[in-house]
């Protein structure tokens, strides 16, 4: 059986959330799911099986995190390396020393940000600048 634990945070100032995880059940090994005890009101983990519950340690069940901030090179894969419709340059790479990549401009599009080029290594795949 697995509980939440605290995740690591790289913001000291916001309370670390706690991970959600799968429970399995101690019985059977199936999946718990959870389940309101009405008479007690509290939250329980239920084996759909062989009626398996435990208490839960969390009153979090699911939780949703989007993360608005899209990154410079989003949807970019290492597979680019090998478009043939893209251009290409002598660029050397910083991982594995090969001396050709294709380029392409960032992917962002606001006023404060100036064009940026980003190089995809044709041998090993690795992004750099």
């Amino acid at each position: 059986m697995s509980s939440p634990a605290p995740s690591a945070s790289g913001d000291s100032k916001q309370k670390p959330l706690e991970q959600i995880t799968f429970r399995f059940c101690s019985e059977c090994s199936n999946m718990l799911y959870p389940k309101e005890d009405e008479n007690e009101h509290k939250l329980l983990f239920t084996c759909r099986t062989c009626n398996f519950s435990e208490e839960a340690t969390s009153s979090c069940i699911f939780r949703n995190v989007l993360n608005n901030a899209a990154g410079e090179t989003a949807g970019v894969t290492q597979d680019v390396g090998s478009d043939p419709t893209l251009p290409r340059s002598n660029m050397t790479c910083p991982a594995c020393k090969h001396e050709e990549a294709v380029f392409f401009q960032s992917q962002q599009r606001s006023a404060e940000t100036g064009m940026k080029l980003f190089y995809v290594c044709c041998e090993c795949g690795n992004i750099f600048q």
